[in-house]
């Protein structure tokens, strides 16, 4: 049974004067570039790019939205290091992706009349298969062994032709086909098959270490060409280079199994990166504080990572927490599993309906790295993220220490206005996050994300007399637009 959602705590909105005395509204250094004030908004997916990663009217409209509130930092979403197919998502593996980032790049200046920077995030995959159905799994994709058929002696001895032994394999029932396969190709069966960084066997995996630094200084070079203002390397969540990081990682190759093998290749690539993009254009990186699975990382590794990444010369440092694969909730047959849907994925975006106080949350995490470099004498920026939609919650997080810019992406999505209502002294007109992730149930299903404080608000037209619909035209695409 679902919990019952909480109200939303009150909060007491600035004055025009005491935002703009505030840590929140106070410039920072973030590497070769200074931000006109502490506001970042996290990368978010929203499913608007063409099927080959291109950049469309509704991407550059989804980003010029939100830097319509002008944030400090705006991070684009998740973009692909590689030029595979990936399907609505931002891809940077090639130089004819240029044009329509420097496009994004020019309609987020514009926008936001230049006081927001344009970081984007980019990524590497391994890959994951959806879940298939039962007599396709075992009647095509299993690779027959030995081993299966001397398995299956116990339950249904069969004669030595593959088409039988496979016809005997469907017939047993889960408790017998679960001892007859290995605990791979049942998870395979049940879940969809899914690479780990540690599957040696692979070609492609094994060889990541000399494929991954190349590919992310290529696309960071191309970001820099498109003209943004840095790059963000995604270390966090489900991804390769934060599967190196995890304490799961025990890869017998020098990149794996100590804490110094797990953080060599996300070292390499920041070395890579910083050798072809120079030393005058910022270079940061996302991690989680806390991995949230059974023999992950914990906050003590998070804290080295940091200061090994600072020590490398990385400029800021995110912090995240949880999104991982390992407890996912089954997806249904057809669909792929989700890293957002266990227990990690709770702790990644808190909501209203699973903790009593999912308020910033995750805060402890960050304050916990940032205090790590300090007494290291490393002064880079740390970002705090988790459930942070009030100016109270913000400013109390930059006067304590626990971040020095303030991550705020589900707050952003449902008024992508609140940065400027707040240090304008219009706070009581910022529309509040309800924190049920609406939003993220659409992400689970690569649908355009929305806002469900918005997105049946089919009256009140877009900047340019319009309203752009999802494409089941149910739904607005981009928050109605502040009547200042």
């Amino acid at each position: 049974m679902a919990k019952p959602k909480r109200s939303l705590p009150a909060t007491r909105w600035p004055t025009r004067d005491s935002a703009q005395q505030s840590l929140l509204f106070t410039p920072i250094q973030v590497g070769s570039f200074e931000c006109q004030s502490r506001g970042w908004v996290p990368a978010m997916v929203p499913w608007r790019a063409t099927e080959g990663g291109e950049v469309t009217p509704q991407v550059l409209e989804w980003y010029g939205r939100m830097a319509d509130g002008q944030p400090g930092v705006l991070v684009v979403e998740a973009t692909g290091v590689r030029d595979v197919p990936s399907g609505p998502l931002l891809r940077i593996g090639d130089d004819r992706f240029i044009d329509g980032l420097r496009e994004l790049v020019q309609v987020v200046k514009e926008r936001s009349a230049g006081r927001t920077r344009l970081v984007i995030q980019i990524l590497d995959f391994l890959r994951i298969r959806r879940r298939p159905e039962k007599h396709r799994f075992l009647g095509e994709f299993l690779s027959i062994t030995k081993s299966h058929r001397r398995a299956l002696e116990e339950f249904a001895p069969c004669g030595p032709d593959e088409a039988d032994l496979r016809k005997a394999l469907a017939e047993l029932d889960d408790a017998s086909l679960q001892k007859v396969l290995s605990q791979r190709e049942w998870e395979a069966l049940n879940n969809g098959e899914r690479e780990r960084v540690g599957d040696l066997q692979v070609d492609a995996v094994r060889d990541l270490p000399q494929v991954l630094p190349g590919l992310f200084a290529a696309a960071s070079s191309r970001a820099q060409k498109a003209g943004f203002d840095g790059v963000e390397l995604h270390m966090a969540h489900a991804y390769t280079l934060a599967s190196f990081l995890s304490a799961c990682n025990m890869r017998d190759d020098g990149y794996g199994s100590t804490i110094e093998g797990r953080q060599r290749l996300p070292l390499e690539v920041l070395a890579a990166v910083r050798a072809k993009v120079g030393p005058d254009w910022t270079v940061g990186c996302r991690i989680l504080g806390d991995e949230v699975i059974p023999g992950g990382s914990r906050i003590e590794d998070a804290c080295s990572h940091a200061l090994a990444l600072a020590k490398g010369g990385i400029d800021f440092i995110s912090v995240s927490k949880g999104g991982k694969f390992e407890d996912a909730r089954q997806p249904a047959v057809g669909q792929a599993a989700y890293p957002y849907t266990g227990a990690s994925g709770a702790e990644c975006m808190p909501t209203v309906t699973h903790f009593e106080q999912p308020f910033g949350r995750n805060l402890p995490l960050s304050h916990a790295i940032r205090a790590t470099l300090r007494e290291a004498g490393h002064g880079i920026p740390v970002i705090g993220a988790g459930g942070i939609g009030t100016f109270e919650l913000a400013e109390e997080a930059l006067q304590n220490g626990d971040c020095d810019l303030v991550g705020a992406a589900r707050q952003s999505l449902a008024d992508p206005d609140w940065w400027l209502k707040v240090r304008e002294g219009r706070g009581d007109e910022v529309r509040r996050c309800i924190y049920t992730n609406y939003c993220e149930g659409l992400d689970q299903k690569h649908r355009q994300v929305t806002c469900q404080l918005w997105d049946r608000d089919l009256e009140e037209p877009d900047r340019d007399g319009t309203i752009q619909r999802s494409t089941d035209n149910k739904r607005r695409l981009n928050a109605p637009p502040w009547k200042r």
